[in-house]
């Protein structure tokens, strides 16, 4: 018979402390009143700024349609941004999920300040859940005149922020997971990328392969109308409401640290790289070769974080209506890839109907979220019984180079962070939505759906050629028991077993996890 042992008094005394600490400190902090908050909308007297004066001939060749540049290497990513930093000459309206305080968080932050310095009316929405470690910088940066920072859906208890989820779980728990930076009302970056140099290319160990799409032409409008939305919701909060005002500096300590950053030699390097980029010099000569396609945003109602959005109206609902039903090919990738029953019998339905659908997801090895990985990995059996061609990314493969060879979906030592999905090879999504319950029932999401046979075939070609060589492809033997080939370059095959690059100990975590019932939270 197994002992249970009981916990002892001092035990359980220390956890009721605890919890009535928690609740005690929970039950006092309360977010702010919005009674003074100011309201504002995206300037529309932007075409006499030099950014209008170089798009607009270009978009007056191109009526109703978007101009698409896709930014799959991370470096041309950040000096995206920080070249429509530098050019804005009106605004910039900017909205993150997450935004470190590393090399390229830092120089974005004093890119954004330098802008507020020249006149540039600057707002900066970003989601509180990954704030802990910006209070400070995030008071410094408000003291900036024309720039103002909220906070979307905050914690009202700055530290410790775990005790906020034992008294307001159910708002906590759904987040802000939208990104874009938009300038002047003129170009927008949207796409999967936060803020950080592991989705920049500037990271030292794991970097996230990610894609942006850089924007400009008719859906520009529609990404900046969106952003008023968030900015003026009931979730947004003035920072100066939440963070203590520092005791001493002001915004130009944020120039002293990017001047600090700028003079180490992981900076310059990753600056000097990024200068001699091809892409920098087409977008300063503006030779960008821009795709002009119908392009359309679809985003979740900010209210989705309080549970008051309308029934039908998000992303998901919007994507199956505007994507249309695949009656070919289906090629999904998406880094947190949970599909539920629901989502495994729509992709096995399409399989069975002829429809060729490939998914890319990270492999255990190189997934950031192990637990996201075991409410997968329940799925693969059924998918791959249906026809469903399942592909996992490596976390690095024998590509000589990396920095040189950086192809649209990896990079050595890579983890997937690309959320893209194409149909038919005619019509794309780009955004922030994952394939998981978390981005259809709690976070918000956006992204557009792109009408280009020239962009959706793109994914579709990689899928079908360079994808398999950087992937593990997951098949199913006749006893039913799965196992994982590599391919390499000169066509040689590697066979494993059980999950590659992984422990015993790893794959039992998963096991476990995979069968508590937390689909709902991944």
């Amino acid at each position: 018979m197994t002992r249970i042992t009981l916990p002892s008094r001092r035990l359980t005394a220390l956890f009721s402390a605890a919890l009535l600490l928690s609740l005690l400190l929970g039950g006092c902090a309360e977010l702010p009143s919005l009674a003074g908050r100011t309201h504002s909308v995206t300037l529309l007297d932007t075409a006499d700024t030099k950014l209008a004066q170089a798009i607009m001939p270009l978009a007056a060749q191109h009526p109703g349609v978007s101009g698409i540049y896709a930014l799959s290497d991370g470096r041309d990513a950040f000096a995206a941004r920080a070249l429509l930093a530098a050019a804005a000459q009106r605004t910039l309206d900017v909205e993150y999920y997450i935004w470190h305080k590393d090399i390229t968080g830092t120089l974005l932050f004093d890119a954004l300040r330098q802008a507020a310095e020249r006149g540039v009316r600057v707002r900066l929405l970003l989601d509180d859940n990954n704030t802990a470690e910006l209070d400070d910088t995030l008071a410094l940066l408000s003291k900036q005149p024309n720039l103002e920072i909220r906070l979307f859906n905050p914690f009202a208890l700055r530290s410790p922020r775990a005790l906020g989820f034992l008294t307001d779980f159910s708002r906590l728990n759904r987040r802000m997971h939208n990104k874009s930076f938009t300038a002047d009302n003129q170009a927008t970056i949207v796409g999967g990328r936060n803020v950080g140099d592991e989705y920049f290319g500037a990271a030292g160990d794991v970097l996230f392969a990610d894609l942006d799409v850089l924007v400009i032409g008719s859906v520009v409008g529609a990404v900046s109308q969106d952003f008023d939305r968030y900015w003026n919701s009931p979730s947004a909060y003035p920072a100066t409401l939440l963070i203590k005002p520092p005791s001493r500096g002001d915004a130009g300590d944020i120039a002293l640290e990017a001047d600090r950053i700028d003079d180490t030699k992981a900076a310059e390097e990753y600056v000097q790289a990024m200068r001699t980029s091809p892409f920098v010099q087409q977008l300063i000569e503006r030779q960008l070769p821009f795709e002009w396609a119908p392009t359309r945003l679809v985003s979740d109602d900010p209210a989705k974080v309080l549970d008051k959005a309308r029934p039908g109206s998000g992303v998901a609902a919007n994507l199956k209506n505007l994507l249309g039903v695949p009656s070919k090919e289906l090629d999904l990738v998406s880094p947190y890839f949970v599909p539920g029953k629901s989502g495994t019998q729509a992709f096995a339905e399409l399989a069975k109907e002829g429809v060729n659908v490939r998914i890319l997801t990270n492999a255990l090895e190189a997934t950031d979220v192990a637990a996201v990985h075991a409410g997968y990995a329940k799925w693969r059996k059924p998918l791959l019984e249906a026809g469903v061609t399942l592909y996992e990314s490596r976390r690095s493969w024998d590509e000589g180079d990396a920095r040189e060879k950086t192809g649209r979906f990896g990079s050595s030592a890579s983890s997937l962070h690309a959320k893209t999905f194409a149909v038919d090879d005619r019509r794309i999504f780009v955004g922030s939505f994952n394939f998981d319950p978390r981005s259809i029932d709690l976070n918000t999401e956006m992204g557009l759906v792109i009408d280009s046979p020239a962009l959706a075939g793109k994914l579709g070609q990689a899928m079908r050629g360079s994808i398999p060589q950087r992937a593990y492809q997951v098949l199913l033997q006749p006893d039913g028991t799965l196992y994982w080939i590599a391919r390499d370059a000169h066509g040689g095959i590697t066979r494993y077993d059980t999950e590659p690059g992984t422990s015993v100990w790893k794959r039992m975590g998963v096991a476990i996890l995979s069968v508590l019932p937390i689909d709902w939270l991944l």
